[in-house]
């Protein structure tokens, strides 16, 4: 099998059984599905980097970065590290950071494999404690003749994102021959760990979060956070029930974007759908699909400018629709670039096992960024509001659906 489609098993079977795992909130379940990822990883990596009839373009195309002199000193130490007979001094006094330049490259895979953090205002936040920001957004100045007294204040209101109060943390399993294939394969291992490991978590708590121990999702009501033992966790919003899409609909459902808490205007140019990916395929999609007049068909038609996005991190039967770079997350790590490592893990099988850990955080800017939405009723168009210029066929066809779906249920 090749590495591509190696890496490609990996992750659909590491993304079912992480998020059950972390569902059903088995650790051992959840350690064990990312074990396995490692071990389908290097499997891959092993295959790739075996293969001598790769030149560099082909390297780089696989994922393979050429390393900058700072990345290649640091990959370099962290290899004598591990391999070192006094692993935990080595690992430990490790005196050489991990380059900026090593998140950057992760926060791009992350975005590319998981296109909600793409949507959002997702940043790069290595080595900050908080992050500020305005809660009010724009705000108007007034107009008054020359030489008049200025008669009003722009006030805001400022908060702050703690950007260490969550760590995600990930597990690097690695056979010790691993280490014998260079600085740029450990790079490549490391950063695919990483972007998969922690964006699948990271884009699940975005999504849907409650905010103890991970971000708070886009379906989380901010006024209604209850403190326990010191954490805040944060209930649903209440759900909006939708059952078709059409503009007068979904004009109603926009408009209340439109006014932050404080009950000024916004501007709302493009929004985001979350939806999971079953609902997409059984209900999202059937009901923004078109027919053409040419007799192609073309998806996710809706009356305002939308990117519907997939995250297995929403619950089925909902979505979140919302302003996306209305919402802020922040990545990174430690100024050392946090390593530890066991060697009585996985002892019998000779493997070393290595964690990581990034911080990082996330919310809405305010509350009135999302929407939660019922969509467990959502239909497709009858063809009384199908689109002008849908072929008649295409609107028989919805007739005569919408006509026996009648009829089954009176039946």
């Amino acid at each position: 099998m090749k590495s591509k489609d190696l890496m490609e098993k990996a992750r659909t079977q590491f993304a079912a059984e992480f998020l059950a795992a972390i569902g059903n909130g088995d650790e051992n379940a959840v350690a064990e599905a990312v074990t396995q990822l490692s071990m389908d990883i290097q499997e891959a990596l092993l295959e790739e980097a075996n293969d001598s009839r790769m030149d560099a373009a082909a390297l780089t195309a696989r994922g393979v970065r050429i390393l900058t002199s700072a990345e290649e000193k640091y990959y370099r130490a962290l290899n004598d590290a591990m391999m070192a007979a006094d692993i935990k001094t080595s690992v430990t006094n490790l005196d050489v950071a991990m380059p900026e330049t090593i998140i950057d490259a992760v926060m791009e895979d992350i975005s590319s494999e998981f296109p909600l953090l793409d949507a959002i205002d997702f940043r790069n936040s290595t080595y900050m404690t908080k992050w500020f920001y305005n809660t009010q957004g724009t705000q108007m100045a007034t107009w008054s003749a020359l030489g008049s007294d200025i008669t009003k204040e722009l006030s805001g209101s400022i908060d702050s994102m703690d950007m260490t109060q969550n760590k995600l943390t990930a597990y690097m399993v690695m056979g010790k021959d691993f280490l014998q294939l260079g600085p740029v394969w450990l790079d490549r291992y490391i950063r695919a760990i990483l972007a998969e490991s922690n964006g699948l978590a990271l884009e699940s708590a975005i999504a849907d979060g409650d905010g103890d121990k991970k971000p708070i999702g886009m379906t989380r009501d901010l006024d209604k956070g209850t403190t326990a033992s010191g954490v805040t966790t944060y209930e649903h919003k209440e759900a909006v029930v939708v059952t078709e899409l059409g503009p007068e609909t979904y004009g109603s459902l926009l408009s209340k974007l439109t006014e932050t808490p404080s009950g000024r205007k916004r501007t709302v140019r493009g929004v985001v759908m979350v939806v999971n990916p079953s609902d997409y395929l059984m209900k999202v999609m059937p009901s923004t699909t078109i027919l053409t007049p040419q007799g192609t068909y073309v998806s996710d038609v809706l009356p305002f400018p939308t990117k519907i996005v997939q995250s297995v991190g929403i619950p089925e039967g909902k979505a979140a629709l919302g302003l996306p770079k209305r919402y802020f997350a922040g990545m990174g790590t430690s100024k050392k670039g946090v390593i530890e490592y066991s060697d009585h893990v996985q002892f019998l099988e000779d493997n070393r096992v290595y964690t990581t850990h990034l911080y990082g955080n996330g919310r809405p800017l305010d509350n009135n960024a999302f929407l939660l939405l019922d969509i467990t009723g959502l239909k497709r168009p009858s063809a009384e509001v199908t689109v002008k210029g849908w072929s008649e066929s295409y609107k028989t066809e919805i007739a005569e659906a919408d006509a026996e779906e009648a009829g089954g249920s009176e039946n």
